[in-house]
């Protein structure tokens, strides 16, 4: 004879799990109100796991009822927060991070302990939510680490994710360097660290063709500043534009001069919107030659220099600029770029790496 839902023991027997959860955790006073909600999330998605998998059956005899049968038991009972849709998220959060409470050997008693699971929490739900829109578990932990250390908002985030921050950085690295970013994040060591192929220049709000001078790509760059700045990365101080500097009665301006406090170093950016050519690279070498004998102070590293251009040839720049110049070409682009072509770039470089081994 079959059972109602609403008359099955296991079933009550989870409802009255989670709404003990919930209680418990609403009245601890250690965390703030969004740690705690991230916390009894995760826990509702073990729970719900849990119960999925406890018995064969339970498949076949809730299959897709089992999300909404809870949503409706729990809104019954007065908590918030607990929509179907809201459940399942729950559901993916556990999934998405599984190894949160391996090491919590109380994980699975009624009354876990929250304030030590609590701690494996570094963001508000918000942003969780937003994770779990990113499908490889690497992403999305270098994502975590970088939204923590750099206080990102749940915009912000969102931004990083869409303009492929990730993948970015990934093909201005080398095979064990891209392994480092989802484990401790970015790290600003050396010069390298800072670049990124490409810039992504989207909120400048430009048409997506080079029919617009230099001038007003730096313009809208100003104007934009504080967003460039964390297109940059991190570390960067602005100093300034059109900085004039001379020597033999010819005056020379640099199109945007940055000050990194991480590498504590000048970083000269030259803006062209054209084709990279040979002459290009050897004006930021005068530049970068420049700084490092007139205005860097001695306990200082040595300039860097950027030619954020249009379009770049890599063999160019290779015979151009000496080993060690310091200097590095790197595309920009007005649109969000496609994941999937980052993403063969990053497999076509993987295929280098490993020939060069």
């Amino acid at each position: 004879m079959s059972v109602t839902l609403k008359q099955d023991s296991d079933f009550l027997r989870l409802l009255g799990t989670l709404v003990a959860t919930h209680s418990t955790l609403q009245q601890q006073a250690a965390r703030s109100v969004d740690t705690a909600l991230v916390t009894r999330n995760w826990l509702f998605g073990w729970y719900i796991v849990e119960f999925e998998q406890g018995a064969a059956t339970r498949s076949v005899q809730y299959g897709k009822q089992l999300i909404a049968r809870l949503s409706e038991g729990l809104t019954q009972r007065g908590l918030r927060g607990v929509s179907a849709t809201n459940l399942k998220q729950c559901r993916a959060f556990y999934l998405a991070y599984p190894k949160i409470g391996q090491t919590l050997s109380d994980v699975s008693s009624l009354t876990p302990n929250a304030p030590a699971l609590a701690e494996r929490f570094v963001l508000g739900w918000s942003h969780y939510v937003v994770l779990l829109t990113t499908p490889s578990a690497q992403e999305r932990q270098f994502y975590e680490i970088e939204a923590h250390e750099n206080s990102w908002g749940v915009r912000e985030l969102k931004r990083q994710i869409a303009t492929s921050l990730f993948e970015r950085l990934s093909l201005s690295r080398n095979k064990d360097e891209v392994k480092a970013l989802a484990q401790v994040g970015q790290l600003i060591a050396k010069p390298a660290d800072i670049i990124k192929s490409p810039y992504v220049l989207e909120f400048l709000d430009l048409p997506e063709h080079p029919a617009y001078s230099e001038h007003q790509l730096e313009i809208a760059i100003i104007d934009k500043l504080e967003h460039f700045l964390l297109e940059l990365g991190k570390g960067f101080l602005f100093e300034a534009r059109q900085k004039r500097f001379t020597f033999d009665d010819n005056h020379f301006y640099v199109d945007l001069v940055f000050y990194n406090r991480l590498l504590r170093c000048y970083v000269v950016i030259d803006l062209k919107i054209g084709s990279l050519t040979h002459q290009d690279l050897g004006q930021m070498q005068m530049y970068v030659n420049y700084f490092n004998r007139h205005v860097k102070l001695a306990e200082e590293s040595p300039t860097i220099g950027i030619l954020l251009c249009y379009d770049k040839n890599d063999a160019l720049v290779e015979l151009t600029l000496p080993e060690g110049s310091n200097i590095y070409a790197s595309q920009y682009q007005l649109y969000l770029p496609s994941k999937e072509e980052l993403r063969q770039k990053i497999k076509e470089a993987e295929l280098a790496w490993e020939a060069g081994q």
